[in-house]
């Protein structure tokens, strides 16, 4: 006989069993996976969020973290594991043992070639739903980058770049 309590009834619920360290993300109820990070991306990976860290750290002015962590931008139905993001020392995300829950500042997500629809238009759709305030995209074979400002309710496309984002939100420019 099958014990009912351990069958998982939601995709959410089949998100929580996962090993950690699973590269997987719930968005609208749906459970997408994704290859480990290609050499690319984890060299720009490393890099930015270095600099990133560097300087959130030497102006006290939050904390960086890197994927794979989970963010749980609505409980019920979307976690997601970007590969950097920004909670101010003013943001009312609950960080805990299982994650981060709430809007962050700032997220930067790194192209990877399983992924680009998801990062570009499912994310972007998500992240401008729940007001984070930057989001930067950045392809790490091109080095081309854009962002996005959330103002009215809705993104605002910031200036496309290459090898660098220039963040209003943090009054800094980070080169890769």
């Amino acid at each position: 006989m099958v014990e009912t309590s351990h069958i998982p009834r939601t995709i959410m619920e089949v998100f929580q069993q996962l090993p950690e360290g699973t590269l997987a993300e719930v968005i609208h109820n749906t459970l997408y996976m994704s290859p480990a990070p290609t050499p690319s991306h984890q060299r720009l990976f490393l890099n930015l969020a270095s600099a990133m860290h560097t300087y959130v750290s030497l102006q006290a002015s939050g904390e960086i973290f890197i994927a794979p962590i989970d963010l749980y931008l609505d409980e019920d139905s979307s976690v997601v594991q970007p590969d950097i993001l920004f909670v101010s020392s003013y943001s009312a995300v609950r960080i805990d043992s299982g994650g981060l829950h709430g809007t962050p500042d700032l997220i930067v997500e790194i192209l990877s070639p399983g992924n680009k629809k998801r990062d570009l238009v499912i994310k972007k759709d998500l992240y401008e739903k729940f007001g984070v305030k930057e989001y930067w995209i950045v392809d790490p074979d091109t080095k081309e980058v854009v962002g996005y400002k959330h103002q009215d309710d809705r993104y605002v496309p910031l200036p496309a770049s290459s090898g660098e984002i220039k963040s209003e939100l943090l009054h800094h420019t980070f080169t890769f």
